[in-house]
C-alpha cells in the first residue's frame, strides 16, 4: 500500500517590477547598441529591438515614436561614451602611467568593444558629422595631454602628436570594422594591429 506524499507547494514567482520610462528607454538603447555592433546600422529597427527585448513593437513606439528617434538617441549615447573614452585616455596619459601600448589599447577598446567603429561608419554613411562636435573637444584635450607628455621629443611635437592621434584613430576604426578578416588573411594574431600601432607611435617624433 503506497502512502500518499503531501504535495509540495511551488514558490510563487516574484512579482515583476514595473520599469520606469527611463529604465525602459535605457534598456532599448542598450539592445539597439548590441544590434548595431553585431549586425550593423540596418539592424537598428524598432521591430528588431523589440524582439531583442521581448516586448511589443507598440511599447517601443510609446517611448521613441519612430525608428529615427531611437537611432538618434543611440547615436547620441555612443558619442557621449566615445567622448568619455577619449577624455579617459587624456587623463590616463597625464597620470604618467600610460605607455604607448596603454594609450593604443584605450582607443582601440573604445572603437572595438565600445562600438565606436560601427558608430563612425554609421555617421560616415549618414553624413551627420555634427553629432561629433563633443568628441572634437575631447580630442583637443587628448592632443594637449600628448603635447605635455612628448614635449621633450625631437622635431615638431605638435605635428607629431596630431599625427599620432590621426594614426591611432584611423587604425582603430579600420581594425574594428575589418580587422578580423584582414588579420586572418595575413595569418596574424588578434592584437597585431595594436602592436603595430604601439610600435610605430614613437616614430612620429623622429
Amino acid at each position: 500500500m503506497s502512502i500518499a506524499r503531501p504535495r509540495q507547494r511551488r514558490p510563487k514567482p516574484a512579482p515583476r517590477r514595473r520599469r520606469s520610462g527611463e529604465e525602459a528607454r535605457e534598456e532599448a538603447i542598450a539592445a539597439a547598441r548590441k544590434l548595431l555592433i553585431e549586425r550593423g546600422p540596418d539592424a537598428v529597427t524598432l521591430k528588431a529591438v523589440a524582439a531583442e527585448l521581448g516586448v511589443s513593437h507598440t511599447a517601443l513606439l510609446h517611448h521613441f515614436g519612430t525608428a529615427a528617434k531611437l537611432q538618434s538617441e543611440l547615436m547620441s549615447t555612443m558619442v557621449r561614451d566615445l567622448e568619455a573614452a577619449v577624455q579617459g585616455a587624456a587623463t590616463h596619459l597625464r597620470s604618467d602611467e600610460a605607455a604607448p601600448r596603454a594609450l593604443v589599447d584605450l582607443v582601440f577598446d573604445a572603437f572595438d568593444k565600445g562600438g565606436a567603429g560601427k558608430l563612425a561608419a554609421w555617421i560616415g554613411l549618414s553624413g551627420n558629422f555634427d553629432v561629433l562636435e563633443p568628441v572634437g573637444v575631447a580630442v583637443q584635450e587628448l592632443v594637449s595631454a600628448m603635447e605635455d607628455k612628448f614635449a621633450h621629443e625631437k622635431g615638431d611635437p605638435r605635428r607629431g602628436v596630431t599625427s599620432v592621434v590621426l594614426f591611432i584613430a584611423l587604425m582603430a576604426v579600420g581594425d574594428s570594422l575589418i580587422g578580423e578578416p584582414l588579420k586572418e588573411m595575413v595569418d596574424r594574431e588578434p592584437t597585431a594591429a595594436r602592436k603595430v600601432a604601439a610600435f610605430l607611435l614613437p616614430k612620429f617624433f623622429l
